[in-house]
């Protein structure tokens, strides 16, 4: 339905644009949305319309910022873009102040990408110096300049304490809590409810190495009966924190635990969550759901919830089990170990098979290149990029199935709850991304917004480096995963009644579902529709907000590392492949670093050869080539690289 209102009134929208042109003009209001390019969107309503804004029509508008816009006559509309329009005046500014670093001449930076380049500084420096962070307070915007004066300075860019400082004052993120705070949520005491004793189960917390919780452990029992149970058991956050309690509150205003690199910010106090880890040795107070599973199939037949006590679980590391998976070693484990980690692979593969055929899940394998720092001394370590392997695999299938319980149980109770939505693809975007892949890599992806056509599409890509590449673009087509108080669908999961419920140690989502089942089984006041709506937006808005931080801080962190290898003398050639042909040079994806980077023009052109083939179009996306890094330009928070030998 929500597809077909935004076509239709996407079809007014032009209608009436077709009418007016020449008369009355057609006027809206909304939300503008910049690119780094200058141009930018304004979304109308809820999402209803989007709208093209060009850059020589932003008119001073910046991100987020809520605007009136014109609708512009047809010769104005761009085909690929849909409906165009201008933005006549400013309603209401976004932000009253940012983060930005002080550049040569005094000019400021921004942090936020999406911000105007050029920031002009009045009134005092309060000490500033050139390479120095700083907030500045927004006083207004001409002709496309910002002008602002200084509140305070935050520190030394380039110093990975005073980076961090900055990402988290440019995103609000809230600091670690105090030492008084961590004492006195360490002092909370358990609220009463039936419990089950299950301290006769052998259950495993298996994590990465440098997990930083272990919120959630995993047992599994094989029955006679060619059936197996596999217990998922949560830590029981609700039991410590109550709705509208003041470290309730203090979780809903961080609402997501920010893992940024080289600094943790907890949504629940270090104490609290020591308290309630599932690897302490001594009883530990969990929220579990036991699924039962044919053993043959890996079908989930049925599943039960319930509070329970149970012993401090087992702690393994992926690597550990992956190694076992992969070459047998026992590492020292027990006999029941050893059973235990074979049988839980064994059923999870056959789960995820099963999965695979009746709900056709959407597998991206995108590797992730994580910044690896040495948080208690401010040290960047490395790149270390990542795909997911069985043994994580093995834990994905026990969260999604207990995620998958709890929202069917809210559902079909009619209890109000947060469900987890992806919608599925715009059309406009994959056609967008369906002319990419035509003209640059000769691939007709067809129909995908039809998710087993988008599955036939992925499974038929060259397993190549253009294969990361192309699914990057994918990703990318399609919209954000989401909260909602109304069960949807999620696209890629292929799943309608799905809610997140394994990790309320760092998500309030997890936190507000887990505390309206102990309403639920305490019969208690539950809370009601409206709220689960407005906790929806809310939790939407900050986990975009705590994904935005992520990305600044790892930016810049790659950015500061590959400095580092500069003037030490690296001279790495890299394998990268071409994301970007324009006439100020080539857009390349360096995916061992995971960093995209730049190599001008002028760079190619100097060999003769090379100049001859780009002007006619030879380099293009998706190409093959071997580069040195030269330069970061932190102006434009970018790598710039030069060719390694013969171009591809």
């Amino acid at each position: 339905m929500r597809k077909e209102k935004k076509k239709r009134l996407r079809r007014i929208a032009g209608r009436k644009q077709e009418r007016r042109h020449n008369r009355d003009a057609f006027y809206a209001e909304g939300v503008f949305s910049s690119s780094r390019s200058g141009f930018g969107f304004v979304t109308v309503g809820d999402g209803e319309l989007e709208l093209f804004i060009p850059a020589k029509y932003v008119n001073d508008a910046i991100d987020r910022d809520i605007v009136r816009v014109e609708l512009l006559p047809p010769d104005e509309r761009s085909r690929d873009k849909g409906p165009v329009a201008r933005v006549l005046e400013v309603l209401e500014r976004s932000r009253r102040s940012f983060v930005g670093e002080v550049m040569p001449g005094f000019r400021i930076k921004p942090l936020d990408t999406r911000l105007p380049e050029d920031v002009r500084l009045s009134g005092s420096r309060r000490d500033a110096k050139i390479g120095d962070w700083v907030q500045v307070g927004l006083e207004s915007v001409e002709d496309g300049v910002c002008f602002g004066e200084i509140i305070k300075v935050i520190g030394k860019a380039g110093v990975v304490g005073a980076d961090l400082d900055a990402v988290c004052e440019e995103y609000s993120i809230p600091p670690r809590y105090t030492a008084e705070e961590n004492a006195e949520a360490g002092r909370l005491p358990a609220r009463d409810i039936f419990r089950i004793d299950r301290r006769n189960i052998t259950s495993y917390a298996i994590d990465p190495v440098d997990a930083k919780d272990q919120d959630d452990a995993v047992s599994v029992r094989k029955c006679s009966d060619g059936k197996v149970i596999i217990g998922v058991h949560i830590a029981d956050v609700a039991a410590y924190i109550a709705p509208k309690s003041r470290f309730d509150q203090a979780a809903y205003k961080r609402t997501f635990s920010c893992y940024l690199p080289g600094r943790t910010l907890p949504m629940i106090p270090a104490e609290l969550t020591a308290k309630l880890s599932v690897g302490n040795q001594s009883d530990n107070l969990v929220h579990s759901v036991f699924l039962t599973v044919d053993a043959a199939t890996g079908e989930i037949l049925s599943s039960t919830r319930e509070h329970s006590v149970m012993r401090g679980a087992v702690r393994l590391n992926y690597d550990e089990v992956q190694l076992f998976l992969d070459t047998g070693d026992e590492q020292n484990w027990s006999s029941e170990q050893v059973r235990d980690i074979a049988l839980l692979l064994d059923i999870t593969a056959k789960m995820r098979k099963f999965r695979a055929s009746k709900e056709q899940f959407i597998d991206m394998p995108i590797p992730e290149c994580r910044v690896m720092c040495d948080e208690l001394n401010n040290r960047i370590l490395g790149i270390e990029k990542k795909l997911q392997r069985n043994s994580e695999q093995l834990v994905e299938e026990c969260m999604l199935a207990a995620n998958s319980a709890v929202g069917r149980e809210l559902s079909e109770k009619g209890i109000p709850g947060l469900y987890r939505i992806h919608s599925a693809p715009e059309p406009d975007k994959i056609e967008e991304f369906t002319d990419i892949m035509l003209d640059n890599f000769g691939i007709s992806p067809g129909d995908i917004t039809v998710r087993k056509n988008c599955i036939k599409f992925i499974s038929s890509l060259p397993d190549d480096a253009r294969r990361p590449l192309i699914l990057n673009m994918l990703l990318r087509s399609m919209p954000r995963a989401s909260y909602s108080a109304k069960r949807q669908e999620h696209f890629a999961l292929g799943k309608m009644d799905y809610c997140h419920f394994t990790s309320p140690i760092r998500r309030y989502t997890d936190l507000a579902v887990h505390q309206q089942l102990w309403n639920i089984d305490s019969q208690t006041r539950i809370r009601s529709r409206q709220t689960f709506e407005q906790l929806a937006e809310h939790c939407t808005r900050q986990e975009e907000n705590c994904d935005a931080a992520y990305y600044a801080a790892s930016d810049r962190m790659k950015l500061r590392y590959l400095e580092a290898l500069l003037e030490a003398g690296d001279d790495t050639v890299y394998e990268a492949v071409i994301s970007r042909v324009s006439s100020a040079g080539l857009q390349v994806d360096v995916g061992k670093i995971g960093v995209y980077g730049f190599i001008p023009a002028e760079v190619i052109d100097r060999h003769p050869e090379n100049a001859r083939r780009r002007r006619g179009e030879e380099y293009r996306i998706g190409g093959s080539i071997s580069i040195r890094l030269a330069r970061i330009d932190f102006a434009r928070n970018s790598c710039i690289f030069v060719p390694a030998g013969r171009l591809l």
